[in-house]
């Protein structure tokens, strides 16, 4: 998902202890679609209820919004709306991938290969409507707020940071940096470890944090020029230059200053239109984002939380319950810190 541009761009490690006090704002989708993935049975089967329904992703945003207020921070979601009609062929060619994804896996099970079922399952996860719905559902009865944006998710958590309401963006997506976002923050939302595909061993997971402006003002680059390298490499909304990385992008830009003068020196079949250029350039610098928001925390509807994982979906009550316990035992702690 997104831009390849991570080499590109330092980064530095930092501990839930950093971002104490601060507002985040995760792309939603971004982060489902983590769990989605993660959060599987060893044959790689996603979590189900009784119904066969599938609770991966309540798992994942119950017990990870949990423990970040249990860190001290305080996290917001931002859901994507409709995207750009650029974007329909990228859609596209991700639901052939899954499903080219889900034939490899049932043959991976067949020959009780489960370490390639599991890479396989992890590609054919789908967040539906019903997830997204039921996932607001239970931010609400957490106390948690969240934002719908009218386009890309993460160009509304950029809006929100530029405009003072939040700290940074928490996503795994380059995108963010493409939409301005002055802070990203990357694994906040699955630091711990991280099972290495195909092995039998986890490596290290670290929360990073990317600072834009320091990392335009080393690169020698304006906002717009990383624009124009990211589809020279390819976005979510165009297919890039075959042969072009984030390194040869970005000799390119910086020597001819424009995608324009870059594709006048290069002798190629299928060059980007113009009008795609700046729909593009206009998706990342001129996105539509959502002004009427609301970012109020309060505590948790015990109640409906239990309504809808335990009662709905067969959770096991003891241990909502004891997760419950230490979200509202940490408000507690929170509220008597603000009395001093």
């Amino acid at each position: 998902m997104g831009v390849d541009i991570g080499s590109l761009f330092r980064n530095e490690t930092i501990t839930f202890d950093d971002l104490q006090g601060r507002i985040i704002v995760i792309d939603a989708y971004n982060v489902l679609h983590q769990f989605l993935a993660s959060i599987r049975q060893r044959d790689g089967t996603p979590l189900k209820d009784s119904r066969g329904e599938i609770t991966s992703h309540l798992t994942g945003i119950f017990h990870r919004t949990t423990s970040l207020i249990e860190a001290h921070i305080k996290p917001v979601y931002s859901f994507d709306g409709t995207p750009p009609p650029l974007k329909a062929q990228t859609l596209e060619l991700r639901k052939q991938r899954k499903i080219k994804a889900e034939k490899e896996y049932q043959i991976a099970l067949e020959k009780g290969d489960l370490k390639t079922a599991r890479s396989k399952a992890q590609q054919t996860g789908r967040l539906t409507k019903e997830m997204i719905q039921e996932t607001k559902q239970l931010l609400t009865a957490l106390g948690i707020p969240y934002v719908q944006a009218p386009g890309e998710g993460e160009a509304q958590a950029c809006y929100m940071v530029k405009k003072g309401d939040a700290f940074a963006v928490g996503s795994q997506d380059y995108d963010c940096l493409l939409v301005g976002a002055p802070i990203t923050i990357r694994n906040l939302t699955s630091s711990g470890k991280r099972k290495l595909p195909g092995k039998e061993a986890y490596k290290k997971i670290s929360i990073k944090q990317i600072r834009l402006n320091e990392n335009l003002e080393h690169l020698e680059i304006s906002q717009e020029q990383l624009v124009d390298m990211a589809i020279l490499i390819g976005t979510d909304f165009n297919p890039g230059i075959h042969g072009i990385g984030p390194k040869r992008s970005l000799s390119l830009i910086k020597k001819h200053e424009t995608i324009e003068n870059v594709l006048d020196q290069l002798t190629i079949e299928n060059k980007p239109d113009q009008k795609d250029i700046d729909t593009i350039r206009n998706i990342f610098l001129n996105s539509e984002v959502n002004d009427s928001y609301e970012l109020i925390w309060s505590p948790p509807d015990e109640k409906e939380v239990i309504d809808i994982l335990c009662n709905r979906h067969q959770f096991s009550k003891t241990r909502a319950m004891e997760t419950l316990r230490k979200y509202e035992n940490q408000e507690k702690i929170t509220k008597q810190e603000t009395l001093f």
